[in-house]
């Protein structure tokens, strides 16, 4: 059984490596489901991994209905994964209905020819699971990461092993909540592959704690956060 480590960082990704895990997604913040890692941290990893490494391609966190500039961004990351040599590309795309955005779909998986393709954790999103299944292995996606539409892989079970069964060319890789305890049962279940962090909570004391850096109600999956023209207009009228 494969087993794909989600690493948020150069350090994870050496422990993986290390630990005998046999692919890497790459990614950064775990805590809003993952993005897009800087170039900074694309070039270090390469510098100490040799196992293959798959790179999210995610440019905010929230729904996966992208405006065109994050699209955009999403191509040149892509670009970038390929020029770097990077193995490949986890990604995804879905329309407000939660149906698969199928035209910018084959340009995601068009920019990416050359590497693998994995539709990631939006797949537990869509309205219909078996026809988006039917839809991506036609456009030629590699992998499926999913819980199977549920807070865990464990509780989905019952959908990926129908995934599984219904699949001709694409490998559905259970993700979410993967753990010691549960992943034999998977292995039982005839997966041919797993994705899980294996993360561990670490305390840290170098917290000013009157002064955070964090704000929680950006992180709500339910709201876009962007710059307001409007209030800059009135701040900058204001000062200048």
């Amino acid at each position: 059984m494969l087993i794909e480590i989600c690493a948020n960082s150069v350090e994870s990704a050496v422990n993986a490596e290390k630990s005998g895990a046999d692919r890497i997604e790459f990614c950064s913040e775990l805590g809003v489901g993952g993005l897009t890692p800087s170039y900074g941290m694309l070039k270090t990893v390469l510098e100490h991994i040799s196992i293959p490494i798959h790179v999210l391609v995610r440019p905010r966190s929230g729904d996966f209905c992208f405006s065109n500039s994050d699209f955009q961004v999403m191509l040149r990351d892509i670009e970038l994964c390929k020029t770097l040599g990077f193995d490949g590309v986890v990604s995804g795309i879905l329309h407000p209905d939660f149906t698969l955005d199928l035209k910018r779909l084959k340009l995601l998986v068009k920019a990416t020819s050359g590497l693998s393709f994995t539709f990631h954790r939006a797949f537990d999103w869509v309205a219909d699971p078996l026809l988006a299944f039917r839809q991506l292995e036609d456009l030629g996606v590699q992998h499926i990461l999913s819980s199977g539409q549920q807070k865990s892989a464990l509780q989905g079970i019952e959908l990926l092993a129908t995934l599984k069964s219904m699949s001709r060319n694409c490998e559905i890789m259970p993700g979410g909540g993967i753990n010691l305890e549960n992943v034999l049962t998977f292995k039982s279940a005839g997966f041919d592959s797993v994705h899980l962090s294996a993360a561990i909570m670490q305390d840290v004391d170098l917290v000013k704690e009157n002064v955070p850096m964090s704000y929680l109600p950006y992180l709500d999956e339910r709201k876009h956060v962007t710059s307001s023209a409007a209030i800059i207009s009135e701040i900058v009228n204001k000062v200048k």
